[in-house]
C-alpha cells in the first residue's frame, strides 16, 4: 500500500513549518521561544519536532540559551526543500510527497481527474511500477534518482501539447548540464550522455477536441544510481557513474523546476521559439540518420529539423519529407 504524505504550504502549525523555518536559518541559531512566538506552537511541541527531525537524519544542534541549529540535511526530498526557495512562482505549492509509490504518472492522473491545481508536484523516492515510453518499465531505486511528475492546466490547443515535452527536455538538460555533464536532448524526450540514457520524460494528456483538460509531465533522472543490471547496463547511466561520486538530488530537482519554469514561461507569452532555439542548441538528432518505429510503420531518413509545433522533420532516401509528432527514435 502507498504511504502518502500530503503538505500543504498553506499550513502554518504543524511541524513542516518548524523545519521549514530551520531551513531558512540554516547555520543560525534559533531559540525555541522564537519559534513558538512565530508559528504559535508550544515549545513542548517543538522540542518533540527537533527530536523527530534528528531521526529522520536532519544534523540539529541544542544548545541552551541559543537554541537549535540545522547543520545538514539528509538525502531526502521533503517538500520543505522546495518551498525554501521562494524564486519558484507556480510549481510545488501543492506537492504530494511518497517515500514509495507504483507510479507518481498514474497517481497524478487520478490527482488532477479530482480537481488538483495547475504545478501540483507528485513526488517519491521510489517506484516500483515506475514507466517510460511505449509502455517501458522505468527502473525507480529508493533514494537514488529524482521520480516527479507534474500536473499542469495548460491554455494550449491539444495540438500544441507536444511543445511542453520540449519544454520539459530543455529544462532538464540546462539543470544536468549545471553539474559540469554535458548531456544532450534526443527527440522528443530522453536526455543521453554518450548514447546512454540519464533522464527520461513522459508526457501523457487528456483533452477534448479543442482544449486541453490537463497534461501530465512524468520526469525520471537517474542521479546516485551505481549499478545497472541486465540490458540496461548497456543502455543507461547515472550522474553518479558520469562523475564518480554522489551528487546532490536536492540542487538537481530544485534546478530542473526553476529551469522548467523559466521555460514554461516562454511557452505561455507565445514565445516557443526561444525555447526551439534552446532545444536545437541541446540537441543530437537533428543531422543525424535516424529510424523511427510508429504504431503503425518505421520510417528512416535524416532528421533535419524540428517544426514549430515540436514534430521532427526527417528527409526519406526518396526526398519526400514526413512530419513525425511521436514514435521511438534510434540514432545511426
Amino acid at each position: 500500500m502507498e504511504e502518502e504524505i500530503l503538505i500543504k504550504a498553506q499550513d502554518k502549525k504543524n511541524k513542516n513549518e518548524i523545519l521549514l523555518y530551520l531551513l531558512n536559518n540554516k547555520g543560525k541559531y534559533v531559540s525555541g521561544e522564537e519559534l513558538s512566538e512565530k508559528l504559535n506552537v508550544t515549545r513542548t511541541a517543538i522540542w518533540k519536532h527537533i527530536n523527530g527531525f534528528k531521526k529522520l537524519g536532519y544534523e540539529i544542534d541544542s544548545v541552551p540559551r541559543l537554541g537549535y541549529c540545522l547543520k545538514s540535511s539528509p538525502d531526502i526530498l521533503y517538500p520543505e526543500e522546495i518551498w525554501k526557495d521562494e524564486e519558484l512562482k507556480f510549481l510545488g505549492n501543492k506537492i504530494y510527497y511518497y517515500e514509495s509509490i507504483g507510479s507518481t504518472n498514474e497517481k497524478a492522473k487520478i490527482l488532477a481527474v479530482n480537481g488538483e491545481p495547475h504545478g501540483t508536484l507528485i513526488l517519491s523516492e521510489k517506484q516500483t511500477m515506475g514507466k517510460g515510453r511505449m509502455g517501458r518499465k522505468w527502473e525507480s531505486p529508493k533514494n537514488e534518482g529524482i521520480w516527479l511528475s507534474i500536473i499542469l492546466r495548460p491554455n494550449l490547443s491539444p495540438e500544441e501539447a507536444p511543445k511542453i515535452t520540449l519544454v520539459t527536455a530543455v529544462a532538464c538538460a540546462k539543470a544536468i548540464r549545471k553539474q559540469g555533464i554535458n548531456c544532450a536532448i534526443k527527440w522528443p524526450n530522453d536526455i543521453l550522455y554518450e548514447e546512454k540514457k540519464l533522464a527520461g520524460i513522459l508526457t501523457e494528456i487528456s483533452a477534448e477536441i479543442d482544449r486541453i483538460n490537463h497534461v501530465i509531465v512524468g520526469v525520471g533522472i537517474n542521479v546516485n544510481t551505481k549499478k545497472f543490471t541486465g540490458e540496461l547496463e548497456n543502455i543507461a547511466t547515472s550522474l553518479y557513474l558520469i562523475k564518480g561520486e554522489p551528487v546532490d538530488r536536492k540542487k538537481i530537482l530544485i534546478d530542473f523546476l526553476k529551469e522548467f519554469e523559466y521555460f514554461y514561461s516562454k511557452l505561455e507569452k507565445g514565445n516557443f521559439h526561444e525555447v526551439l532555439k534552446e532545444w536545437k542548441a541541446l540537441n543530437c538528432t537533428i543531422g543525424r540518420n535516424v529510424k523511427i518505429i510508429g504504431k503503425t510503420k518505421e520510417i528512416e531518413g535524416i532528421a533535419f529539423d524540428i517544426d514549430g509545433f515540436g514534430a521532427l522533420l526527417i528527409r526519406k532516401n526518396d526526398g519526400s519529407v514526413e512530419r513525425i509528432l511521436s514514435g521511438d527514435v534510434s540514432l545511426r
